[in-house]
């Protein structure tokens, strides 16, 4: 017998059909013999519906009453499913976060799991039951409901695996593995058979949406194995785990494309130590990620500074950035909302010199101009205008992988 953490989607639980599809999925797979704790997100448009509404109100709602509003989603699809697996003759129960115990930070919209408790989940596995968990959500020391933040139910699965020692964690989405590109944008990307943990985290934060990148550090972390797989199409999807068998000639697994990115440039600051440490010091105080940053050489006395984080918080970064003008003097400054990161992704381009010359090849040979360079030892990332994004991200698929069809 195993235990085995399920998470199903928003798009596997929209409707009336597709819940019971995925109650099937849970039964069958309970009644092989396994214990089965499941995660839902909130059903179809629901978040959105939700989010609507709050601005029907109040233009800009606090983050607390926005997560106690949108975390009654995830309540919805859990009661739904239970209901249509007791429907089916098998023992279940649905349960909110603060009851299984789920604890977070305070940051109201993207909290941070710090503990569960196993208590009640053990009990109800104990009593032979299903037991459905609401995802993107926690309470913190107030008793206030947090909400995860983007992908958030991704996080409450895996973290759960975690906490009871899943054998398995298994991400059910609408499709059917991990692509080596997104295939509605790449009609010749392919599937792959298995990732590791550090590919698929370069992936996920490079704006490959079938993981979140929190689950998957949280996976590595704990050394939970996930499997990426449909709902509605049953065959075997993506294994992600530690270490996977590698063809000596792959160099590359995959091709990601975000377009939730903002390029944020200060002109003409005075060319002085410490103003970079203090730039970023300020966004990193109030939890601003910042992902690539490009800095000229310096000249008469000045330097610009251009950096890229992502559009929901580009305001607040502009906004902590002029309110501290005056300290960091500087002359300008600018943010471009229509620019995308391309990203490819590989564990075997450390041992294959001439990656990213290729990159840059494809790129040439669509007229594709790069704005900004990253790299790593297993990604080389670009920032290019947002409307060459999609011809930039099929020329770069076709350089690397046109040779494997």
């Amino acid at each position: 017998m195993a235990l085995i953490v399920q998470k199903f989607g928003g798009s596997s639980v929209r409707d009336a059909d597709r819940i019971r599809n995925v109650a099937r999925i849970i039964t069958d797979t309970y009644a092989a013999g396994n214990e089965v704790v499941v995660v839902l997100s909130a059903q179809g448009d629901t978040t959105d519906d939700l989010i609507d509404k709050a601005h029907e109100l109040n233009a800009d709602p606090s983050k607390r009453e926005m997560d106690m509003l949108l975390a009654t989603g995830e309540q919805i699809s859990v009661a739904l499913c239970a209901m249509a697996i007791e429907k089916m003759g098998f023992p279940v129960v649905s349960l909110n976060a603060w009851q299984v115990g789920i604890s977070t930070d305070s940051n109201y919209s993207n909290a941070r799991i710090k503990d569960i408790s196993e208590d009640r989940l053990r009990a109800e596995l104990d009593r032979k039951n299903i037991v459905i968990v609401t995802g993107f959500q926690g309470v913190n020391r107030f008793y206030d409901i947090t909400t995860l933040g983007r992908g958030g139910s991704d996080t409450s699965a895996v973290a759960l695996a975690a906490r009871l020692k899943a054998d398995l964690c298994q991400i059910y989405t609408d499709v059917d593995g991990v692509y080596t590109a997104d295939p509605r944008v790449v009609k010749e990307a392919h599937k792959l058979d298995e990732i590791t943990f550090d590919e698929m985290l370069e992936l996920a934060s490079g704006g490959a949406q079938v993981l979140h990148n929190r689950s998957v550090e949280m996976a590595k972390r704990f050394g939970i194995q996930l499997e990426v797989l449909s709902s509605l199409d049953p065959k075997p999807g993506t294994i992600v785990k530690e270490v996977v068998k590698k063809v000596e000639s792959t160099a590359i697994s995959g091709v990601a494309k975000d377009d939730n990115v903002a390029c944020i440039s200060l002109i003409h600051l005075t060319d002085k130590p410490g103003v970079a440490y203090r730039i970023f010091s300020l966004l990193a105080q109030k939890k601003i990620n910042v992902d690539i940053i490009l800095q000229s050489i310096g000249r008469d006395s000045t330097k610009d500074i251009a950096f890229t984080v992502s559009k929901d918080v580009a305001e607040q970064a502009m906004q902590i950035l002029e309110e501290h003008r005056e300290e960091l003097d500087f002359v300008g400054m600018d943010c471009d909302e229509k620019v995308a990161k391309l990203s490819i992704v590989g564990s075997g381009m450390i041992n294959n010199p001439g990656i990213a010359s290729s990159m840059f090849e494809a790129l040439y040979s669509v007229g594709v101009n790069i704005r900004m360079i990253s790299t790593s030892e297993i990604k080389v990332s670009v920032l290019v205008d947002l409307s060459d994004a999609e011809i930039a991200m099929n020329a770069v698929h076709d350089k690397f992988f046109r040779a494997k069809r």
